[in-house]
């Protein structure tokens, strides 16, 4: 297509780059924080959900950001959700109540719910065939850059003072003039087939989105509970702990930005059974890990088995979905996709009791090795039984 410029694509780059702000920004600042609230009742457990309940609110806007592009279209909501964004991620560094703080982020949450699910769907939108697989890649690749720059910068900016990082959340605003330049609206498609019924996709739909939602419970165990980690094991710097969720992304982004090749030598099923494999790796090495270079050697494997996973789900769905109802869709994978981020504090906090972090993490490992194993046994089904299923392009 011809709009899609240079100009374009750094736009829709820069843009995914604020979901990665989204959550995990903030990272470093979480044992600052906690100190800072430690006389509010369970303020722990709060200040854990301050980082991930942007996560449960984006997946429960996300399936009605769907419908609502599919019906309204994509850019006047973008440009909404961008300025909400603003207002809301900045609130932590001027509020000194840990309940608003609270309630401020599941506004972000809101407006990353928005925007997250139409961006996703303007990628569709935009680009076809080996293009779409290319820039899929490095979409997420680029957000796994972005979160490098934005969780050490975090990490620096909390040594000043825990509020700091959330000034970041102004970017939305700087990106916003880009949005309005270089984007534009595509045709809308009605969701109905030539014999008159609703257009549907196929139940695989379903399998990758519910992957989607326990591959980030178990991955982010690490962003939420590394950082207490890291405490007990000497390190004190809130910029050594961003440095190393930092390390974790930047493998990311080293597998995203490769999966263009990777997806030309194997299939979607092994891609995940790889993927679950290498993460399992890193969470053996964190549990076993007594330094701080050994955490970091596990970040690593971490980051780059998630890194190859992202792009080859977004692909893969955009790829079975019909066009007409292509919003509505990715608004559930959304939704499943932050649900698990939302779902592993409240799910590994209550172990974090009974057990220490290091069982937990290797607890977390066995599950992905099974996931793994799934997964193969998946690729060798679907190499005897040959399923077809429609794709667009």
């Amino acid at each position: 297509m011809s709009k899609n410029n240079a100009a374009l694509k750094l736009t829709v780059l820069l843009v995914s780059s604020l979901t990665i702000m989204s959550v995990i920004t903030i990272s470093p600042a979480l044992p600052a924080i906690s100190s800072h609230f430690k006389n509010v009742p369970n303020s722990q457990f709060i200040v854990q959900m301050v980082l991930t309940v942007p996560a449960l609110f984006i997946s429960i806007t996300s399936p009605v950001a769907g419908l609502l592009i599919d019906r309204y279209g994509r850019m006047k909501l973008l440009y909404g959700a961008m300025v909400l964004y603003a207002i809301a991620g900045t609130a932590g560094y001027y509020l000194d109540n840990l309940y608003y703080i609270l309630a401020s982020r599941a506004v972000l949450g809101i407006a990353v719910g928005l925007s997250m699910t139409i961006v996703i769907t303007l990628i569709a939108d935009y680009f076809e065939g080996e293009e779409r697989k290319k820039f899929t890649g490095i979409q997420v690749a680029f957000m796994s850059i972005g979160g490098i720059i934005l969780v050490s910068l975090g990490g620096f900016l909390a040594d000043i003072t825990w509020r700091a990082p959330f000034l970041i959340y102004l970017l939305s605003l700087a990106f916003l003039p880009m949005a309005v330049i270089h984007l534009y609206e595509p045709q809308v498609i009605k969701a109905v087939t030539k014999d008159g019924n609703k257009t549907k996709s196929p139940p695989l739909l379903w399998l990758l989105i519910i992957n989607t939602m326990v591959m980030w419970i178990l991955f982010f165990i690490l962003p939420v509970h590394l950082p207490f980690h890291l405490k007990v094991l000497g390190v004190e710097k809130n910029s050594l702990i961003g440095i190393a969720v930092a390390i974790s992304t930047f493998f990311s982004a080293i597998s995203s930005f490769s999966y263009f090749r990777i997806k030309g030598k194997f299939s979607y099923y092994t891609i995940f059974f790889m993927g679950y494999l290498i993460m399992a790796i890193g969470l053996v090495i964190t549990a076993l890990a007594h330094s701080y270079v050994v955490v970091v050697i596990a970040m690593m494997f971490s980051g780059f088995g998630i890194g190859m996973m992202i792009p080859n789900t977004n692909l893969w769905i955009m790829q079975i979905v019909p066009p007409e109802i292509r919003g509505r869709e990715i608004g559930k994978l959304t939704m499943f996709w932050f649900m698990g981020q939302f779902l592993s504090p409240v799910l590994t906090l209550p172990l974090s009791k009974s057990f220490e972090l290091p069982t937990i993490f290797m607890i977390a490992a066995v599950i992905l090795f099974l996931l793994s194993l799934s997964f193969l046994l998946l690729h060798f089904f679907q190499v005897s039984k040959r399923p077809v299923e429609p794709t667009y392009d």
